[in-house]
């Protein structure tokens, strides 16, 4: 199945280095591309892409504000943030809007061209190095909102433990060495916790563990 993507970036050099190294690859196509938020939106509406590379700042509507329109709109598209290590703030805002993860700008085009078919697949990016930087940079500062207790009480003792680990970035593996379980049970307790906390993927897992307090940052 060929992966549909819109490039949404307002610099044209970087949506030609991705269109061209795309064009080289059979199972992923670029169907669209934006140079703003809003033409984001519209072009994911009409064409029905399966991922979207997002850049943060853009002329307009930026891409955090696009994100969350087509995330919580009727699209079944999946986004990645296109960013810099410099746009921590962003970056979480990215998140919270309903990302799926987030490339850097200087990443290998083939390591980008990875993470598409990652997040095409239905799982999240999020590396165990960002999420620990977002712990880091967010822990302090205050969230408009409210702690998730209601819905962690929701889950067990054991759960608790699983979303522990991967608020701290752990993958399935570790999580599983950590607990001494099998990678294959891990796996089944994150589908759990994405059911009971309605939660689209492990970065907004990652989003609840630090709001819920079940993550201390490291400083």
């Amino acid at each position: 199945m060929t992966i549909r993507v819109v490039l949404a970036d307002d610099q044209p050099l970087i949506r030609a280095a991705l269109q061209m190294v795309i064009t080289d690859t059979a199972d992923v196509q670029v169907v669209g591309e934006a140079g703003d938020g809003a033409e984001a939106v519209r072009l994911t509406g009409e064409l029905t892409p399966d991922v979207v590379v997002m850049d943060i700042r853009m002329p307009g509507m930026d891409g955090i504000e696009a994100t969350r329109l087509i995330t919580t709109g009727t699209s079944t598209a999946r986004v990645v943030v296109l960013t810099t290590f410099d746009d921590d703030d962003c970056v979480y805002g990215a998140l919270r809007a309903g990302a799926s993860g987030f490339l850097v700008k200087d990443m290998a085009l083939d390591d980008i061209l990875a993470a598409v078919r990652i997040v095409a697949a239905g799982d999240a990016l999020i590396a165990p190095s960002v999420t620990r930087r977002l712990i880091r940079e967010f822990a302090d500062r205050p969230t408009a909102t409210p702690p998730r207790q209601t819905e962690i009480e929701r889950i067990t003792d054991r759960e608790r433990e699983v979303l522990t680990l991967v608020g701290k970035g752990l993958s399935n593996a570790e999580i599983a060495d950590q607990l001494s379980i099998t990678v294959a049970t891990a796996k089944t307790y994150l589908t759990r916790l994405l059911a009971k906390l309605d939660a689209r993927d492990r970065v907004q897992l990652v989003i609840l563990a630090y709001e819920a307090g079940l993550v201390a940052p490291s400083h």
